[in-house]
């Protein structure tokens, strides 16, 4: 195909190249502190206690997301969408790159991990002013009729992420034995990241402010009310049922590439490179689903998809457990992919539901609050949880019950929300963009 893309192609391109960088550098202190912190990092406390540790600590940022949200959608809805993104990017890049360079706990003692938990709030505050920045240049910019397919470019990034971020190990795996791997191969990917961040910079300088953010501020409206304070004043409800809609996505997300691969390795004692390779699998499982949620939203609607995705998640948490414990690394690719190829389908209309839900003028802020807020609930929390009802009823299918049940409470709220559509977001200009 020659010539120049159209302007919508490289928006979209710019939200996802950034989301995907955000969330592999965010997935692979995941994966890493599923493998290897708990020996770099708390090494005094066991196999058990040390991987629990490890993966709280993994949550720890699921804590500062909502926070980042706040921060970040502040400037966002002040200054503007590609300005804030800019910067979400940088703290990220950075963050990770620290994560790389830091000594162990051998090396400098409890400074280490203390270190890391600081890192892992920065983190946090990076990708949760990230994923409503990255979904407002393509929802305020994109053709209405097609919003919920342009929207689904930055819902891309985690699924590809955790792809990129499995690969990555599985390729150190290869490359290296067990004892370098533990010595300073988990570094690689930490520090590598550094490149995808050059990109991600030079794809977003790239880019012009957002068609519906410059009208607003062409309209020349003055509003000296915070954002944060204006969502909670008028659109209270909004965050939280859209909160408690995304609640089992996130469940399932988290459950998937950060429980499970320590439960593939240490309960089921499979190779931790099939863990890995299967991980890819599962990561475009979810790709995959998530591109078919997005496109039928712009059919069916936002609302109905994420309504059908929900009620599939109902039946994927009950029958996933089963698979996986069949204890095969075929069987724990078919279990991974059902954890995480059923929420595709709600997941991918939520990259335009959740936008459609707030005016202008606070619209990532209200979004990223939303978005964030789900993540501390299903994605900071239930993986703990999991670890805690393994231990109490001795069997995996207490998990799959759980975000069963949290499958059915993401469904009433998604009933509770109004419906959204082309219409919600009347200021969006496609063709004023990008020049």
């Amino acid at each position: 195909m020659s010539g120049s893309p159209p302007p919508m192609r490289r928006i979209a391109i710019a939200s996802m190249t950034g989301t995907v960088i955000e969330f592999y550098d965010f997935f692979i202190y995941g994966t890493a502190a599923a493998l290897v912190f708990n020996k770099v990092f708390f090494p005094s406390l066991g196999a058990a206690a040390g991987t629990a540790l490890a993966l709280a600590t993994f949550g720890v940022a699921f804590v500062a997301r909502p926070f980042g949200s706040v921060l970040f959608g502040h400037f966002g809805d002040r200054l503007g969408r590609k300005r804030t993104l800019v910067t979400t990017l940088l703290l990220m890049g950075l963050s990770t790159l620290a994560i790389g360079l830091l000594p162990t706990t051998g090396a400098i003692g409890v400074a280490a991990p203390i270190i890391l938990v600081l890192l892992r709030v920065l983190q946090g505050l990076a990708v949760g002013g990230e994923w409503a920045g990255a979904t407002l240049l393509t929802a305020e910019n994109s053709p209405a009729k097609a919003r919920g397919k342009f929207a689904l470019f930055p819902q891309l990034g985690p699924s590809l992420a955790f792809a990129l971020a499995s690969a990555t190990f599985l390729a150190t795996a290869l490359t290296m034995s067990n004892e370098a791997f533990l010595a300073w191969g988990w570094r690689v990917p930490f520090i590598a990241s550094v490149l995808l961040v050059a990109v991600g910079l030079y794809v977003r300088l790239a880019i012009t402010e957002t068609a519906a953010f410059s009208s607003h501020r062409k309209a020349g409206v003055v509003d000296t009310t915070m954002p944060v304070a204006a969502v909670l004043r008028t659109q209270t409800k909004e965050v939280l049922l859209g909160a408690g809609s995304t609640m089992a996505v996130f469940a399932f997300f988290y459950i998937g590439v950060t429980y499970l691969t320590t439960y593939g390795t240490q309960q089921l004692e499979l190779p931790r490179t099939t863990v890995l390779a299967m991980g890819i699998v599962g990561g475009l499982v979810f790709a995959a689903t998530t591109i078919a949620g997005a496109i039928l939203s712009d059919r069916v609607g936002r609302r109905r998809m994420i309504i059908i995705g929900n009620s599939l998640a109902v039946a994927g948490g009950i029958v996933a457990f089963p698979i996986l414990d069949i204890g095969t690394g075929w069987s724990f690719g078919l279990g991974l992919s059902v954890v995480l190829g059923v929420v595709g389908f709600a997941y991918g209309p939520q990259g335009a539901q959740l936008p459609e839900l707030f005016p202008t003028r606070y619209r990532y802020t209200g979004a990223g609050m939303a978005y964030n807020l789900a993540g501390v609930l299903g994605g900071g929390v239930v993986p703990l949880i999991a670890t805690a009802l393994v231990a109490t009823f001795a069997s995996s299918f207490a998990i799959g019950l759980l975000l069963a049940g949290l499958s059915v409470v993401s469904l009433l709220c998604t009933l509770a929300l109004p419906d959204t559509g082309a219409e919600s977001i009347p200021d969006a200009a496609p063709e004023a963009a990008l020049a």
